[in-house]
C-alpha cells in the first residue's frame, strides 16, 4: 500500500465527518456563513472555510486546497481550519500586572520538523501491516529516533489527557471522539501526518460536538478527585467542564470566573473549553518540566497551544455557529476582568487574529466595548476597590500588548467612532467625557457632582468623626492614585505606539479645546466634563512631562501655525489683541517655523490642561465653602429674628426656608467632603505645585536679557514680545494656586520649586510695568501677604528667604510704594472698593519689611526721592479720612439702632416693616464697620511708623493742611462732644478700640511735631479748637494712653497752634471782593502762587499739585499732567501780592 499525502488524509477525514449521523454545522449555515469564511479565508490570519449547505465539507475543502509536500512541517498553512503554527510577529508584553494567570509560556510558535508517528495502532495495539515496507521502516526508525525514547502512545496519552478525550473508549470525565475513533479502526496510520493534524482533529471534532449537540461534557459522569495527576490518569482524567474546574486543582476563584461566560450561549462553552485545554497545557509544563522542554513533547504543547488559540479565534468570530458574533458582551470579558485568563492566551489571541483587521475588529471591538460599559457602571467604592479599578487594569494590559513593534490594540482603538465622537449638542465637553472611550475611564471620580453614589457609599453614614473622615479620604485618595496609575499606562502606550500618537494628541487637544468654558466665571456646568475628568487627565499630562527639560520646550510653540491650542481669544500679558496679531503675522513671514516636537506639545497641552481642570476645581472648592457659610449665616439670622415672625402670617413660609437652607448646608457639606477627597490630595498638589515650578522658570527666562542667567532688576524698559503676547492666565493661574494652597495645604510649598516661587513673584512685583492689568500684579502682592507670619504662621520660612532676597532688599519697598499708588484707578468698575483691600494688603507687608533694618533704609531712600513716595503718602492720608469717616458713621448708626431696640415699647410700636428695615440696616452696618475699621487700624499703624522715620514728605505745602484736618476731625469725632454716639455694645466684635485709635492719632501728632504742622493746625477752622486737645489730654491721662513727656510734647503743639489761629483770626482779611481772575477755578479762593496749565488754564500750585498727587491729569481736558508741565504766571502772582497789601494797607 503506497502512502497517502496529507491532502488525501485530510479529505478522507472531513468526508468521514460528513457522514457523521449528527449534521455538521458548518455545512447548514446559510448566507452569512459563506460570506464570513470567505472573508477569513482571503487573510494571513487564523481563518475557516465555511462551504455551503448544499456541499459537503470535504468537497469544499477539495475545491480550496493547494497541492502540499507529503512531509507536512509545523510551520506550514493548514486550509481547512485556522492553526496557531503559521508565522507569526513576536508578541511583547510590557511589565506589570498581567490578565491572564498560570504558568508563563513563551510566546514563539516553534516546533522541531517532525517525520510521520509511528505506524501503530494505539488503539488495537494490533501493528500495521505496512510496517514492513522498507520505505515505511526507515521512516519509523527515525521517527522512533526523532522522539527521544517517546513513543507515540506516550504523546496521544498527553494529547488525550490535555483535551479531555478519547478515541478508545467512552470513559469517566472525557469525550468519546467517535469520528477519530473510526479513522483510528480503519485506517490508523492515515489518521494524521503530523501533531498538528491530531490536535486539529481533536478540536475540530470536539467543538462540532458543542455546536451541534450541546455541551458534550456537560452530560458526562463526575470526573476524579482534583489534584489527580494528568499524566497518570491517562484519557480518563479531568472533569467536565461545565461540572467541575479541571482535574488538576485548579482555583475556586479560576473555576467561578470560568462560569462566569455565558454557559448559556455555544460560543461561551466552546470559548470555555479551548481556555481550559490551554490552562491544562501549562499544568502539564509545570507538572514534569524538564520532560516537556524536550521535542517531541514541547513541539506537541506548543501545537496544542497555538492550536487553541486559533480555534478560540474562530469561536469568537461565530464561525461555528448561526449566532452574530457581534454581540455586545465579549466573552472575553469575564476571564479578563477576574484575572483568570490563562497567562499568555491573551497576547496569543491579539498576535494570531491581528492578521486578518476584520477578524481583528470582530474579536476585540466587543471586548473594548464591554470595558468601556462596565467602567460606565462603576464607583469608585472602598468596600468594593476592584469594581472601578480592574476594568482600567484590564484595558492597560491589553493596550500593553505588542505585535512587533505594533500595539495591535491601539490601532484598533482610535479607529473606533467612539474614540473621537463628534459633538452633537451645545455639551461639546459633557460629551466628550460621556461618549468617548476614554472619557469612560477619564470619567471616574469622587465628586459628589460626577458621582452621587460616592457621597451615599461613604459620606452618609450617621456618626462621621473627623478620623473617619480622614479615613475615608486617605482611601478614596489611594484609590484615584490607583485608577491615575492605570490611567497613565494606557495612554502612555497610545503614544508610544506610533501609529497612534497622532490620534491621541489630536484626542488631548480636542479635549482642551471643547472644555474652556470651564475657566468662565458664570458657566453651565452641564454643557462642560466634570472635575474629575479634567483632574484625571491632568495628572496623566503631569507625569508625561515631568522628565521634559525646559530647553526642549519651544517657548513660541502657542504662536506656532500648526499649535494644537488656541489663545487667539485670550487676554496677554502686555500687548493688545492687535499688537499680538500684528506681531504673529510679522513672524510667518520672516522666519520658517520648525516642526513642533513632543516635549513641547506634551508641555503646552499640560499647562492649558491645568488652566481648565485645577483652577476651576480650586473655585469649585471656594465655592462650596461660600454656600455653606452664607447659608448658616442666613439661618442664624433667621432664627435670631424669630421672636419677631412668630405668629404672623410670614410664619409658615420663614419654616419652610430653614428646612430648605438646613437641606442645602447638609448637601453642601457632603460635596465639600468628597472635594475634599478629590482635590485637597497632597500629592496631586504637590504635584502641581512642580509644574508651575517649571512654568515660573520659564516666564522668567523669557525677560530674562540675553546673555544673563538670573534677571537684574530694573528690566529692560521694552518688554519682549513673546512674553508681552503670552495668555495673562499663564501668570494669572500661578497666583491663583498658591492663594488655594496657602490656605489649604501649605506644606506643599516646601518644595524644590520653592527658590524659582521666589524669584518669579519679586520680579514681576517688582517689575510691574511688564504686566498690563493691575489685577494681576495684586494677586502676586496677595500672594506675598498670604504668606506673611500675621497670615499664614505656617509660611515663615519662605517669607524670610521672599524678605531676604537680593531683590526684594532693594526693588521691593519702592515697587509696593508705587503699586499702592497706580491702584487708584484701575478702570474697573469696582476700582474704588478694589483698592482698600489692596493696599491692606500692602499695609501688613510694609509692617513685616518694617521689622528690618535693609528695608527701613530702603524706605528712607524712597522718601528722599519725593515723587513717588509723596504721592504715596497722599493716598495714604486719602485712605485714612475715609476709613476713619466711614467707620466712625457705621458706628454712630449701629448706636442709635441698639438704643432703639433697649428701648422696648418704642421698638414694639414700629411697623413690622420697620423693624425689618432696621434690622437689615443693622446687619449691614455691622459687616462693613468690621471691614473699615480692619483697614483704618492698618493704616493708622503705617502712618505712624512711616511719620516716626521721616518728617519731611509729610509736611510738604501741597500735604500738610490736608494731614492736619485730617488729624484735628478724627480728634473730634473720639473726644469731641458727639464722642458717646460711638458708644456700641460688644465694640470688640467690630473691632472698635476707642483707646488704642487715640494713641495711633496723637502719636502722628507728635511724631510730626513742627512748626510746618503747628501753623497747618491752626489753620484748620472746621475742628481745631483748645478745647479739643484738653479733652484728649485728659483721656490720655486718665487711661495711661501716653506717657507724660509725650502728653506734654502733644499739649506744647496744641498751645503753638492755638496761638497760630488767634494772629490768623486778628489779620484775617476779607478777599471775597478779589477779581475772578486771582480766585483758583477750583476752589474759588484767592491764589497765591498762580501756574498756567497746557491747556492754557490758570491755577493755584498748591491745588493743582494736591490734584496731581491723586491724578496726574489735566482736570478740565484730562489730558495728561505732570508737575514739570506746569508754567509760573509772575506777572498774575505780581498783581495779586499787590492786591493782597492793598488789603492789609487798608485793614
Amino acid at each position: 500500500m503506497s502512502e497517502l499525502t496529507p491532502d488525501e488524509i485530510r479529505r478522507r477525514r472531513l468526508a468521514r465527518l460528513d457522514k457523521s449521523p449528527s449534521p455538521n454545522p458548518l455545512t447548514a449555515t446559510g448566507n452569512e456563513s459563506e460570506k464570513a469564511g470567505a472573508s477569513n479565508s482571503s487573510s494571513g490570519s487564523p481563518s475557516l472555510t465555511v462551504p455551503s449547505a448544499k456541499r459537503t465539507l470535504a468537497e469544499n475543502i477539495e475545491e480550496s486546497s493547494q497541492p502540499e509536500p507529503a512531509t507536512a512541517t509545523p510551520t506550514q498553512e493548514i486550509q481547512d481550519v485556522a492553526d496557531g503554527s503559521q508565522s507569526q510577529p513576536s508578541m511583547e508584553v510590557e511589565s506589570g500586572a498581567s490578565l491572564d494567570s498560570g504558568y508563563p509560556q513563551s510566546m514563539e510558535m516553534e516546533c522541531c520538523e517532525q517525520s510521520t508517528l509511528t505506524q501503530m495502532d494505539v488503539d488495537s495495539g494490533i501493528e500495521n501491516p505496512e510496517v514492513e515496507d522498507p520505505e515505511q521502516r526507515v521512516k519509523g526508525q527515525v521517527a522512533q529516533k526523532e522522539f527521544c525514547g517517546i513513543s507515540e502512545d506516550q504523546l496521544l496519552h498527553v494529547a488525550s489527557s490535555i483535551f479531555h478525550v478519547s478515541w478508545k473508549e467512552q470513559g469517566s470525565g472525557v469525550v468519546y471522539l467517535t469520528g477519530l475513533a473510526a479513522e483510528f479502526g480503519e485506517e490508523p496510520e492515515e489518521v494524521f501526518c503530523n501533531l498538528e493534524d491530531l490536535v486539529n482533529q481533536i478540536i475540530m471534532e470536539v467543538l462540532i460536538q458543542h455546536s451541534t449537540s450541546g455541551n458534550p461534557f456537560a452530560v458526562l459522569p463526575a470526573s476524579p478527585k482534583p489534584g489527580t495527576n494528568p499524566t497518570e490518569a491517562g484519557a480518563a482524567v479531568g472533569a467536565a467542564a461545565a461540572a467541575s474546574p479541571s482535574s488538576s486543582g485548579k482555583s475556586k476563584v479560576a473555576s467561578t470566573s470560568l462560569n462566569m461566560l455565558d454557559a448559556s450561549s455555544v460560543e461561551g462553552e466552546m470559548f470555555k473549553y479551548l481556555m481550559e485545554c490551554y490552562e491544562r497545557i501549562g499544568q502539564e509544563e509545570r507538572s514534569a518540566p524538564k520532560r516537556y522542554s524536550q521535542p517531541p513533547m514541547c513541539d506537541l504543547l506548543s501545537t496544542a497551544r497555538s492550536q487553541c488559540v486559533s480555534h478560540a479565534s474562530l469561536v469568537l468570530q461565530g464561525a461555528f455557529t448561526q449566532h452574530s458574533p457581534c454581540s455586545n458582551r465579549s466573552l472575553l470579558l469575564a476571564p479578563i476582568i477576574s484575572h483568570t485568563m490563562p497567562r499568555g492566551f491573551l497576547q496569543e489571541l491579539v498576535c494570531v487574529s491581528y492578521r486578518d483587521p476584520e477578524a481583528f475588529a470582530m474579536i476585540f471591538n466587543p471586548l473594548i466595548m464591554s470595558l468601556v460599559q462596565t467602567v460606565q457602571r462603576s464607583t469608585i467604592d472602598l468596600q468594593n476597590v476592584e469594581s472601578a479599578e480592574v476594568p482600567l487594569m484590564a484595558m492597560t494590559e491589553l493596550c500593553r500588548i505588542k505585535c512587533g513593534p505594533v500595539r495591535p490594540i491601539c490601532n484598533l482603538i482610535i479607529r473606533s467612532p467612539y474614540w473621537q465622537p463628534s459633538p452633537i449638542l451645545q455639551a461639546a465637553g459633557r460629551e466628550v467625557a460621556k461618549l468617548s472611550i476614554l472619557g469612560a475611564f477619564l470619567n471616574l471620580s469622587v465628586f459628589a457632582e460626577d458621582d452621587n453614589k460616592v457621597v451615599d457609599k461613604h459620606f452618609s453614614g450617621p456618626t462621621l468623626t473627623h478620623d473617619s473622615i480622614k479615613l475615608i479620604n486617605d482611601g478614596l485618595q489611594h484609590s484615584l492614585q490607583q485608577i491615575r496609575n492605570e490611567l497613565y499606562e494606557i495612554i502612555h502606550s497610545i503614544l508610544v505606539n506610533s501609529d497612534s500618537r497622532e490620534a491621541m494628541m489630536s484626542y488631548l487637544a480636542m479635549v482642551i479645546k471643547q472644555n474652556h468654558k470651564r475657566t468662565q466665571m458664570q458657566v453651565d456646568e452641564s454643557l462642560v466634563a466634570g472635575d474629575g475628568f479634567m483632574l484625571n487627565l491632568l495628572i496623566v499630562l503631569q507625569r508625561l512631562s515631568q522628565k521634559i527639560k525646559l530647553d526642549k520646550v519651544d517657548i513660541m510653540y502657542p504662536f506656532h501655525p500648526k499649535s494644537r491650542i488656541d489663545i487667539s481669544q485670550d487676554t496677554r500679558v502686555k500687548a493688545s489683541s492687535q499688537e499680538a496679531t500684528d506681531w504673529i503675522e510679522q513672524l510667518n513671514k520672516k522666519s520658517e517655523w520648525i516642526e513642533p516636537k513632543f516635549p513641547t506639545e506634551c508641555y503646552f497641552l499640560t499647562l492649558h490642561c491645568q488652566h481648565l481642570a485645577l483652577l476651576p476645581a480650586c473655585r469649585h472648592h471656594a465655592r462650596r465653602i461660600r454656600g455653606i457659610r452664607e447659608l448658616t449665616r442666613m439661618v442664624d439670622e433667621m432664627q435670631g429674628r424669630e421672636a419677631m415672625w412668630k405668629g404672623t402670617p410670614q410664619e409658615r413660609r420663614n419654616k419652610q426656608l430653614l428646612e430648605r437652607w438646613k437641606t442645602q448646608i447638609k448637601k453642601l457639606e457632603k460635596a465639600k467632603l468628597c472635594g475634599d477627597a478629590g482635590l485637597l490630595d497632597e500629592n496631586l498638589l504637590r504635584g502641581c505645585f512642580q509644574f508651575y515650578g517649571t512654568a515660573m522658570a520659564l516666564l522668567i527666562k523669557l525677560v530674562t536679557p540675553k546673555g544673563l542667567l538670573t534677571p537684574t532688576l530694573p528690566l529692560p524698559e521694552d518688554v519682549p514680545m513673546e512674553f508681552a503676547s503670552l495668555p495673562e492666565f499663564y501668570i494669572e493661574d500661578i497666583a491663583e494656586f498658591i492663594l488655594f494652597i496657602v490656605q489649604h495645604f501649605p506644606q506643599v510649598l516646601e518644595d524644590t520649586a520653592q527658590q524659582d516661587m521666589v524669584l518669579f513673584i519679586l520680579v514681576f512685583v517688582c517689575s510691574g510695568q511688564y504686566i498690563h492689568n493691575p489685577y494681576l500684579v495684586a494677586k502676586l502682592v496677595e500672594v506675598i501677604f498670604v504668606m506673611s507670619p500675621a497670615v499664614q504662621n505656617r509660611t515663615v520660612k519662605i517669607y524670610e528667604s521672599l524678605q531676604l532676597h537680593p531683590i526684594a532688599l532693594e526693588h521691593l519697598v519702592p515697587a509696593l510704594m508705587k503699586f499702592y499708588t497706580d491702584v487708584e484707578q484701575t478702570g474697573a468698575s469696582s476700582e474704588f472698593y478694589d483698592k482698600f483691600s489692596i493696599r491692606y494688603h500692602i499695609s501688613i507687608i510694609f509692617k513685616s519689611l518694617w521689622q528690618i533694618p535693609m528695608h527701613r533704609d530702603a524706605v528712607m531712600k524712597a522718601s528722599g526721592v519725593g515723587g513717588e513716595f509723596v504721592r504715596f503718602i497722599n493716598m495714604l492720608m486719602n485712605d485714612t479720612t475715609f476709613l476713619l469717616d466711614e467707620s466712625i458713621g457705621c458706628l454712630r448708626r449701629i448706636h442709635e439702632v441698639q438704643q432703639a431696640m433697649n428701648n422696648k415699647d418704642n421698638w414694639n410700636s414700629l411697623s413690622q416693616e420697620d423693624m425689618q428695615s432696621r434690622t437689615r440696616q443693622l446687619n449691614t452696618d455691622e459687616r462693613q464697620c468690621r471691614s473699615y475699621l480692619t483697614l483704618a487700624n492698618e493704616t493708622l499703624d503705617m502712618f505712624n511708623y512711616l511719620a516716626q522715620l521721616t518728617k519731611t514728605p509729610f509736611l510738604r505745602p501741597e500735604l500738610c493742611d490736608r494731614l492736619a484736618a485730617m488729624l484735628n476731625f478724627n480728634l473730634q469725632q473720639l473726644c469731641g462732644p458727639k464722642c458717646n454716639d460711638l458708644k456700641v455694645e460688644n465694640r470688640e466684635k467690630y473691632g472698635f478700640e476707642p483707646r488704642k485709635m487715640l494713641d495711633q492719632l496723637t502719636s502722628i501728632y507728635i511724631n510730626l511735631d513742627s512748626e510746618e504742622l503747628a501753623q497747618s493746625i491752626g489753620n484748620d477752622e472746621r475742628s481745631f479748637n483748645r478745647e479739643l486737645f484738653r479733652n484728649a489730654e485728659t483721656i490720655m491721662r486718665s487711661n495711661a494712653i501716653k506717657t507724660q513727656s509725650e502728653i506734654g510734647q502733644f499739649v506744647a503743639l496744641a498751645d503753638k497752634s492755638h496761638q497760630i489761629s488767634m494772629r490768623k483770626r486778628a489779620q484775617d482779611l476779607d478777599l471775597d471782593d478779589a477779581p475772578d481772575e486771582f480766585k483758583d477755578p477750583l476752589m474759588a479762593t484767592l491764589m497765591r502762587d498762580p501756574v498756567v496749565l497746557p491747556s492754557g488754564h490758570v491755577m493755584d500750585r498748591a491745588i493743582i499739585d494736591r490734584h496731581l498727587l491723586n491724578s496726574q491729569t489735566d482736570p478740565f481736558n484730562r489730558q495728561a499732567l505732570t508737575s514739570d508741565m506746569l508754567e509760573p504766571a509772575p506777572e498774575l502772582k505780581a498783581r495779586i501780592e499787590e492786591y493782597i497789601r492793598s488789603k492789609l494797607h487798608k485793614s
